[in-house]
């Protein structure tokens, strides 16, 4: 446009020296010519509109932009005067945002090969949100923000998801427990009961069993299982927040009362009150079971069992900045090199339905 432009300044001006040398007369002749010549061209085109080049929008802007109002209306001309003006007010707008442009580069783009990554750890997992991404990048030690994250999704048409949280529970979370019952139903139509413990200080899940029949004196063994777990781990929980469930006979609080742990009921149809425990079953449930086929009770235990590893070594929370609730996050790589050239395996656990990436040997 540049070129074009000083083309037409220069060729114009030779033609200001031509009409230097020409009288009042012939200059008002090629004037009339001119016209003419502009109102057979507005006949032939009839209601066609003429597309101006945006060189020619400039130079003929800054041409005529002096001229008042009632004078330019009365000119011949292929636009209206008010669509001049408009370009002479945009060549003014390009100008000063040209002027503007801040001298000193931004923030540098993303390496090409973490933002591979990150579309391949989405299109291996669509039900990954972009903190779970950004997570799983801290445990393989690749260091970006997690709007760096969001950004690559949202230019690959990816709607990241939402981002959730709780003050209140994370102020408390060293002292409070959470449990809860979930049900699932195996091939044969057989409903089983299962019964998991979570920690609020590092997000460690503990799954102590799963009954077709979760009576009294199943539920009680399951409290001393649990209270022993607590001591061999030197956890020091002193609330346990769990349902008004039927199933929870009163020998479980006793139980718990014993080892100095103070069972607090939730209100009545109020899951937002143990609101990480039912984000946790959600997550068991996506994650595990809604991609599971279920054959009978011992299956069931070998693949929660697996999935508590999963969750408890590999998988990073986004309660705990991300790191995993039995292994912090590792050193962030600050080689340039090595950010480069990011070799990274998955390794697949349940038959694919879980993978963990790790760098390759």
């Amino acid at each position: 446009m540049l070129l074009r432009l000083a083309y037409l300044g220069v060729t114009n001006a030779f033609a200001m020296l031509r009409l230097l040398s020409m009288s009042d007369r012939e200059r008002e002749v090629e004037i009339l010519a001119l016209r003419h010549q502009i109102a057979v061209l507005e006949r032939q085109l009839g209601k066609k509109r003429v597309r101006f080049a945006p060189s020619d929008r400039a130079f003929l802007a800054a041409l005529v932009h002096r001229l008042p109002r009632d004078v330019l209306r009365r000119v011949r001309r292929l636009v209206r005067p008010d669509t001049v003006l408009r370009w002479h007010r945009d060549l003014l707008a390009r100008r000063h945002a040209a002027k503007s442009r801040p001298r000193l580069p931004g923030r540098p783009r993303t390496v090409h090969s973490i933002r591979a990554l990150v579309l391949r750890l989405t299109r291996e997992n669509p039900s990954w949100g972009y903190r779970r991404v950004h997570g799983e990048l801290l445990v393989l030690g690749v260091k970006v923000a997690a709007s760096t994250v969001w950004e690559i999704l949202k230019e690959a048409g990816i709607d990241p998801a939402p981002e959730r949280s709780s003050a209140f529970l994370r102020s408390q979370a060293d002292a409070l427990l959470a449990c809860d019952f979930f049900e699932t139903v195996t091939l044969s139509g057989v409903r089983l009961y299962v019964f998991a413990v979570i920690e609020h200080a590092n997000r460690r899940v503990r799954i102590l069993g799963a009954t077709a029949h979760p009576s009294a004196t199943w539920v009680v063994q399951v409290a001393k299982n649990l209270v022993m777990d607590l001591e061999d781990a030197g956890c020091r929980a002193r609330f346990m927040i769990r349902d008004r469930d039927g199933k929870f006979p009163e020998l479980f609080d006793s139980i718990l009362k014993d080892a100095g742990i103070e069972v607090v009921l939730s209100g009545v149809r109020m899951p937002r009150m143990n609101s990480i425990m039912e984000r946790w079953v959600q997550t068991c449930r996506r994650e595990l079971l809604d991609r599971t086929l279920i054959w009978n009770q011992r299956h069931l235990l070998h693949a929660l069992r697996e999935f508590e590893r999963f969750y408890n070594r590999h998988r990073p929370h986004q309660g705990i900045a991300n790191a995993r609730p039995l292994q912090p996050l590792p050193a962030a790589i600050t080689d340039p090199g090595q950010i480069a050239r990011l070799g990274i395996r998955r390794r697949e656990r349940l038959g694919g339905i879980l993978h963990e990436y790790q760098h390759a040997a």
